[in-house]
């Protein structure tokens, strides 16, 4: 005979991903000859639903390493960047207020373009993120009910030993 149960686990309920490119300017302190390098650390964020996706709110600082007087001299300008993403969400369930959200990085901020205009220096940086919705779900499983004992429990039980159990 055949019958069902319902086990309720956690599980992903929705997730979504969203790739960004963005343009950011800064004013270093000295007049840029040549851009040597970008580099983008310190990446932090955290995500919250919002409606149907997950409003992502994060920040990375821009370190960019150039050279001033004719390519005589170096330094870096650095820059704070702080960011707001929405990251739409497909649900495979309904979600409610009790559910985790996991925000990763799938891609790191990082710099695909750097150029002077005029004494500033514009910068392009792409990331990619991905949000996932952990909720509470049923999994229903059919459920076959055995009438005679399992012969590996019997062989299991003959080997416990009473006296070592206190």
């Amino acid at each position: 005979m055949s019958n069902f149960k319902e086990i309720v686990t956690k599980a992903v309920v929705g997730k979504g991903r969203k790739t960004t490119t963005n343009d950011y300017s800064i004013n270093p302190s000295s007049t840029p000859s040549t851009i040597l390098g970008c580099w983008i650390i310190n990446h932090n964020y955290t995500g919250e639903k919002e409606d149907d996706s997950v409003k992502v709110v994060g920040s990375f600082d821009t370190n960019i390493w150039y050279s001033t007087d004719n390519n005589t001299k170096t330094e870096v300008a650095k820059d704070k960047v702080t960011y707001e993403e929405h990251i739409p969400i497909k649900k495979s369930d309904d979600y409610d207020d009790q559910d985790e959200i996991i925000v990763r990085a799938i891609k790191q901020p990082s710099c695909i373009k750097a150029e002077i205009k005029d004494n500033s220096i514009e910068y392009t940086v792409e990331k990619t993120l991905a949000a996932e919705v952990v909720g509470d779900t049923k999994i229903r499983v059919g459920v076959d009910e055995i009438n005679e004992q399992d012969p590996l429990e019997e062989e299991i039980s003959d080997e416990i030993k009473e006296d070592f159990i206190k």
